[in-house]
């Protein structure tokens, strides 16, 4: 059965974050530990492949959803939650820069990867020279989405620009003679309605409900942009990283992802 989501905007107040539960040693005791996520997937990936694991390794986990993506890492950084899965790395980065907090990425997993979707072509072959293209108009989701259409020979991009941060103005061949039009992230997927195909992020696509494996193509994802397992930085050595490292890891955990995330991008380390 394919597996849909419900999306909850960023930019909502966060969901209420539950007090703590007591210094850590007694939290080491009891091994009582508090999981943040964004809701939707990646809430379901810690509840269905994540939580299984730790409690057979004797936790009891508690899965704290957030509907923004600022309050999973303030959460994190002030010890309220022990680890959080919504982010990739860039992000992380960022976002700990700007707000003082000492977090790191343990492990990425598998990930939802950016799709050109549409109504009016049924495969790749089939778009015609002059295609309407809508793309991210933000610079880093509008950098994976002119990669994704570099990788299917629709545009060329200069040789010695980032891939991380190209841009239109390092388009220097467009044989196909694609109308890139730039838009919000959020209104991509109700653009395959008035454009011949459009460029949508992983999470925004299953927030719409749409099957991930309908895509055109997906991106061949960079492993800056997949989504990590963080925590303190001062707890990456602790018994709690290793756990969730290998929960993550595990055969169990990639049967999950299998059955239940079809279409979602696997790290490098697993392939």
């Amino acid at each position: 059965m394919k597996k849909r989501y419900a999306f909850l905007a960023t930019g909502l107040l966060g969901a209420g974050i539950l007090a703590g539960c007591g210094d850590s040693s007694a939290k080491e005791e009891t091994k009582s530990i508090k999981i943040g996520a964004t809701s939707g997937p990646y809430s379901d990936m810690v509840k269905e492949a994540i939580q299984p694991g730790l409690e057979k390794k004797g936790y009891k986990v508690e899965i704290v959803e957030f509907s923004d993506y600022i309050q999973p890492n303030i959460a994190l950084g002030s010890g309220d939650i022990d680890a959080n899965l919504f982010q990739h790395s860039i992000y992380l980065k960022t976002f700990a820069k700007e707000k003082n907090l000492d977090l790191k990425g343990l492990i990425t997993v598998p990930t939802a990867p950016m799709g050109l979707y549409s109504k009016s072509y049924k495969s790749l072959d089939d778009v015609k020279t002059g295609a309407e293209v809508a793309t991210p108009n933000d610079p880093t989701n509008q950098a994976r989405a002119l990669n994704l259409l570099a990788e299917q020979g629709w545009i060329e991009l200069k040789p010695d620009a980032d891939p991380l941060t190209v841009s239109e103005k390092d388009i220097v061949k467009n044989p196909k003679k694609l109308v890139i039009k730039p838009l919000e992230a959020a209104q991509l997927p109700r653009a395959i309605e008035s454009v011949d195909i459009s460029a949508v992020p992983g999470n925004f696509a299953l927030a719409a409900k749409f099957d991930l494996l309908d895509a055109l193509a997906l991106e061949k994802m960079d492993e800056q942009y997949r989504n990590l397992v963080a925590v303190k930085t001062a707890d990456e050595k602790k018994q709690l990283a290793k756990d969730l490292t290998a929960v993550v890891e595990s055969d169990d955990f990639n049967a999950v992802i299998e059955k239940s995330f079809k279409g979602f991008s696997k790290p490098e380390w697993a392939n």
